[in-house]
């Protein structure tokens, strides 16, 4: 440590002020790294927060100035771009302060983050929620998310990929406990607006969009609610002036950001680093099977000039594209392909229980792709991800197709298992890469490596949701048409009330869909909805073709990138 940062007020954050004495019980690190991913992993239940958001002035039904669903479902996508390029650029400085500064600062972005959305809810500007989650809170992501890693694998150099997927799982669970508590906290804050009268008892006028009540007290602007709308916050239907009740949503933003910067401040004051040149009692280091295991470290800056890094990106940002292209869409998937003709098994509460299966078997996969990886090599192990990945997402179309003609219970089984398979390595490739980079590039910089390589989530996160939406309007458009060239064009006239030349702009404004075609389509026609993703996964399954040769033609790391200066050894904590 330099004298300046020695004698500084927070000199106890630098990662020489943290340096574990002989005989610390390195099993005391884990918690405190699982406590922070379970802090940020919450980033995936962001959509509990989105009916709130788009009627926070009505409340009990969207008012005119009510923000809409798309300009709130964004603050998510822009919170995972700033995880990529905040864990990308603060990656040397992590590798020079240390997990216990870099774990501070995460949880004043983070916690501050949600303290600044309350207040953009709170006064109705939408700005300050995208600049406190989306921005400050993002950044925040991204430095909790590299703190532990490398602090981990120079802990646990036995068992790196036991160590990083016990971190990383937290990541994945996070939305599992988050969810259900968003849940509650919006429901204890929420209050019911005024109640102005029955839709009977009142007289309205409409301006400029806008529906006003008249009362004795004058004109207010009011939102109609029918019973199912208010019947979870105790009231009864009719109007309800704007802006005079609350959604929660402010209040539970400031909740969560209280608890989140406790929490991740006093992890943060967990974490120790081991003294230079620390081993674990009874280790000492050797090549695991794949013989990919370098004893030389790789500076920051030179590992981005290795094809190896470019490698290891290609194919992080290949697995992640393609289990965001089953995740965005798994519900919908069970839903459409089975709901129809297995209406009695797949009802509504099966298909909730099935997202509740995802995060289950992505937390899990997590730590046992990782764990798996100490003993098979991690080239082995995203070998598995990437030959077993394809197979299974080739077979789902197969039992989407099957299904159709032949509703039997063993395709919905088959379904459900590929899938949850499928889950599990999309975590399993997040747990286990951190290990990769170790293997490859050795420990000295691994933190900050690991977070220039997150830029290859940011770019899936982009990517994947890109290509399903795309992929699926394919499908469904070549279905129409196909369809409409097999019903018969009186039929057709007579259904939508438009000629048969004209189904292009009827397909636009959403008056003919596939279900409607399927009502007057000749006896006989197979329902093409079960089939509506079967080119998004073999689309899927060549992204994971490439990534198998990329792995595939993975090589050591050449000796010219190595650190050979004399006497460049790591210095105490690195």
């Amino acid at each position: 440590m330099s004298n300046a940062r020695a004698g500084s007020a927070l000199g106890f954050l630098y990662k020489d002020h943290i340096v574990a004495e002989p005989g610390y019980n390195r099993w005391r690190v884990p918690p405190a790294s699982i406590a922070i991913h379970l802090c940020i992993g919450s980033v995936y239940a962001w959509s509990v927060f989105n009916p709130a958001l788009t009627r926070q002035l009505g409340v009990v039904a969207p008012a005119a100035d009510d923000w809409s669903l798309g300009s709130v479902v964004w603050i998510f996508s822009v919170a995972i771009v700033f995880l990529g390029l905040a864990a990308a650029f603060a990656g040397k400085w992590l590798e020079d302060v240390g997990p216990r500064m870099v774990g501070v600062v995460a949880a004043f972005l983070w916690g501050g983050g949600f303290l600044i959305g309350s207040v953009g809810i709170a006064s109705h500007q939408l700005w300050l929620i995208y600049l406190g989650y989306g921005v400050l809170g993002g950044c925040g992501l991204g430095l909790g998310y590299v703190s532990p890693v490398s602090t981990l694998i120079r802990w646990f150099p036995d068992r790196r990929g036991m160590a990083t997927g016990m971190a990383i799982m937290g990541f994945g669970g996070g939305a599992m406990i988050a969810a259900p508590v968003k849940g509650w906290l919006l429901a204890k804050f929420a209050t019911l607006p005024e109640y102005v009268g029955a839709q009977d008892a009142i007289a309205t006028v409409t301006e400029n969009g806008r529906l006003f009540a008249e009362t004795a007290s004058g004109k207010i602007e009011v939102v109609l609610a029918n019973a199912a709308q208010v019947a979870e916050m105790g009231g009864a239907a009719g109007y309800y002036a704007v802006g005079t009740g609350d959604t929660g949503a402010s209040q539970t933003f400031l909740t969560l950001g209280v608890v989140y910067f406790v929490v991740m401040m006093i992890a943060a004051f967990q974490y120790r680093v081991p003294a230079a040149n620390w081993k674990p009692e009874g280790f000492t280091p050797k090549p695991v099977a794949s013989g990919m295991v370098s004893q030389n470290h790789v500076h920051i800056d030179q590992a981005l000039k290795t094809p190896q890094f470019w490698q290891l990106w290609l194919m992080l940002c290949l697995n992640v594209t393609a289990g965001i292209g089953v995740i965005g869409v798994a519900k919908t998937m069970m839903s459409e392909i089975f709901g129809t003709v297995m209406p009695l098994v797949v009802t509504a509460g099966f298909a909730s229980t099935y997202v509740l299966m995802i995060s289950v078997f992505n937390m899990v996969g997590r730590f046992f792709w990782a764990s798996t990886s100490d003993y098979i090599g991690r080239k082995a192990t995203y070998m598995c991800f990437f030959v077993l990945g394809t197979v299974l997402y080739l077979s789902i179309p197969y039992f989407a197709s099957a299904v159709a003609t032949n509703p039997a219970l063993i395709y919905l089984i088959g379904f459900y298992a590929a899938t949850m398979i499928i889950f599990s390595m999309y975590g399993g490739g997040f747990a286990t890469i951190p290990a990769y980079l170790a293997d490859m590039f050795g420990t000295m910089h691994v933190g900050g490596i690991h977070g220039r390589l997150l830029t290859a989530w940011s770019t899936a996160g982009v990517l994947g949701p890109l290509a399903i939406t795309s992929l699926r309007q394919m499908s469904v458009t070549s279905a129409i048409q196909e369809l409409a060239g097999k019903v018969d064009p009186d039929a057709f006239a007579q259904a939508f009330g438009a000629p048969l030349a004209q189904l292009d702009q009827l397909v636009a404004a959403k008056t003919v869909t596939i279900a409607r075609l399927m009502e007057i389509a000749p006896a006989g026609t197979v329902d093409p909805t079960p089939s509506l993703y079967n080119t998004t996964m073999y689309c899927m399954a060549a992204l994971l073709v490439v990534a198998f040769f990329a792995n595939l033609f993975m090589r050591p790391v050449k000796e010219h990138h190595h650190h050979d200066e004399p006497g460049l050894e790591p210095v105490p904590g690195e």
